[in-house]
């Protein structure tokens, strides 16, 4: 990597760059870290130099690139930071700065310190992007000289990569950046699965490059008959989103078909019609048509997507997209950069600050969470998190990871609503509450006031709102214990567990009868509290055997409950049964 070559790639896309402002940044990284060497026996200047070509690549404004240029020196130089404020600006150096604050992890198995590294991350990212992007331009090079390091730190630094650099990568929409970070940690940390995969693949490369050819000679030749104008490439998939392909779907590598995809760049208003010709060519698969046109993803990537059963009888991806949706998939947030003329300075555009609100909204989320452990699992989640697109009765629709339930869909649309989350139908239909939605659904939330978060919600929600909500909850519990009217039993410390249940056993619930049934599961539903001698009705829920109502309860006579569910039930005893009540005691010194 030279200087030139830089300065080329800066010039293809922004012709009015600063190249005497570059020159001098140059000069300035270049004596700062003189004498300096990589691991790999480079010059270091070599590692800031790549740094700022990758951020050339994402076409980056003149000031990210000397930051990139220029971002080790407060770290690993003695140049004066304020030398730095003058030769280059205040943005310059906030930019080097804000990188040099999210250090590299001396303890990166201390999850205190990751987390806290996280949160600095997540902060200089809703307030200046552009240090996220310099960090990702950071790693990726140290991932692509990553063979230099111990073994031990090699592990360490892919895992990070793994789970933290490559997803970050991806919410920002930045695919160019996300796949080749995924691989490289993919090779670090599994080489013997990445080396078979790529044999497998080099070993049917001419095959399948044959049969992609054929595939765009008759997409070409059926667009020409409709004076529809595209450009088709075809797209191999990548070496770790096939292993991930393999390992879900629990297949060898002989099972997976769709290896290379045909992407079809076209005019935005003709990507639906460009859909109907590829389905009158060939047969879609059911299921497989999705369209993130109409709903783009939360990284803002756009583009239509079909397998088909193509020639010869293969399946086949087909992605579908329009130019500026192309560069927002391969750059995302950083495609939002736009030049003046003004030296080649960037300047947000008004859709960039809305792309934002992904970092601010986690930093609210957060911003509670004093658990490492629990910050990073909230992180992960809102990292990994791909997703489904649900929608009200009244056609608004909502983003959610996949795995969501119908609670964190309340919790979605309103933290009351999560709050009291009593139910959820789905087209019309009661689902249980531990219900996996999918795209397309149709969701309407019941609520009632009685209903309060539950720990057990805590096992089944997927969004880190829920989970963060429903901690807020529990611990205002217990830090502020309910009111109840109860009855206290007073006893000395020596009385025995047979002698508490003597005393109390007028307070326990009687056993059930349900006619000409045996062995339901039976619970008392906490809304209402039966108690002997309610009227009492029972109904049937799935998986959860018959849940006990008094006969007043208004949730059994909402619209929540279908009737064809109901049993009639009856007390059985009035001796205690063997189940489960709060039994408030307070034992004393005798």
């Amino acid at each position: 990597m030279t200087f030139e070559r830089l300065i080329k790639s800066i010039l293809n896309y922004n012709p009015r760059a600063d190249v005497q402002l570059l020159e001098r940044a140059y000069y300035v990284a270049n004596m700062s870290h003189e004498g300096q060497l990589r691991r790999s026996g480079e010059p270091f200047i070599i590692h800031p130099l790549w740094v700022a070509y990758i951020l050339s690549e994402l076409k980056l404004d003149t000031d990210t690139i000397i930051a990139g240029l220029l971002h080790d020196l407060l770290e690993d130089t003695q140049f004066p930071p304020d030398k730095i404020k003058e030769e280059f600006g205040e943005d310059v150096f906030l930019l080097i700065e804000g990188v040099s604050k999210i250090k590299k992890l001396t303890h990166p198995h201390k999850v205190t310190e990751q987390a806290e590294n996280l949160r600095k991350m997540l902060l200089a990212m809703a307030k200046d992007i552009r240090v996220i992007l310099i960090k990702l331009a950071d790693r990726l090079h140290n991932m692509r000289t990553i063979k230099f390091l111990p073994e031990e730190d090699r592990m360490t630094v892919a895992k990070e990569t793994q789970e933290i650099y490559a997803p970050l990568a991806n919410r920002l929409g930045i695919g160019k950046l996300r796949w080749e970070l995924e691989d490289l940690s993919f090779e670090c940390l599994n080489p013997e699965a990445y080396q078979d995969i790529a044999k497998k693949i080099s070993e049917k490369r001419e095959d399948r490059e044959a049969y992609i050819e054929k595939i765009k000679k008759e997409l070409i030749s059926k667009f020409k008959e409709s004076e529809i104008e595209t450009f088709i490439e075809g797209r191999p998939k990548h070496f770790y989103s096939i292993y991930l392909k393999m390992k879900s779907q629990n297949k060898p590598f002989d099972g997976i078909y769709d290896l290379s995809a045909v992407r079809i760049i076209i005019n935005e208003k003709n990507c639906y019609v460009a859909l109907g010709i590829i389905h009158s060519l060939w047969t879609p698969v059911p299921g497989r048509v999705k369209d993130y046109i109409a709903n783009p993803k939360t990284n803002n990537y756009q583009s239509l997507h079909t397998t088909v059963i193509g020639t010869d009888g293969k399946p086949l991806e087909i992605q579908i997209r329009s130019k500026e949706m192309h560069t927002i998939s391969e750059e995302g947030i950083a495609a939002h950069w736009q030049y003046k003329e003004d030296g080649g300075k960037g300047k947000f555009d008004a859709e960039l600050n809305k792309k934002l609100k992904w970092a601010r909204r986690l930093i609210e989320t957060y911003q509670d969470l004093t658990d490492a452990k629990d910050f990073m699992e909230h992180f992960k989640l809102d990292l990994f998190a791909d997703e489904v697109f649900v929608f009200t009765p009244k056609g608004a629709v909502k983003k959610l990871p996949l795995g969501s339930i119908p609670i964190d869909f309340a919790y979605a649309l309103h933290s009351e609503i999560g709050d009291h989350c009593f139910g959820a139908k789905v087209a019309g239909k009661i689902v249980p509450l531990d219900y996996k939605l999918k795209s397309g659904d149709i969701v309407e939330i019941i609520t009632s006031t009685r209903v309060k978060p539950h720990q057990d919600w805590l096992r089944i929600v997927r969004t880190s709102k829920a989970k963060s909500r429903i901690r807020q909850w529990m611990k205002s519990e217990e830090e502020t214990p309910p009111h109840r009217e109860s009855k206290v039993v007073h006893l000395p410390l020596s009385t025995s567990s047979k002698e508490v249940l003597h005393r109390t056993h007028k307070l326990l619930p009687a056993k059930i009868k349900i006619a000409g049934v045996d062995g339901l599961e039976v619970i008392f539903s906490k809304c209402c509290h039966p108690v002997s001698g309610n009227k009492i009705v029972g109904y049937i829920t799935r998986g959860h055997g018959v849940s006990i109502h008094r006969a007043t309860c208004p949730n059994i006579h909402s619209e929540a409950f279908d009737s064809a569910h109901m049993i009639d039930v009856d007390w059985e005893t009035e001796k205690p049964g063997s189940y489960e009540v709060g039994v408030p005691a307070r034992a004393v010194g005798g």
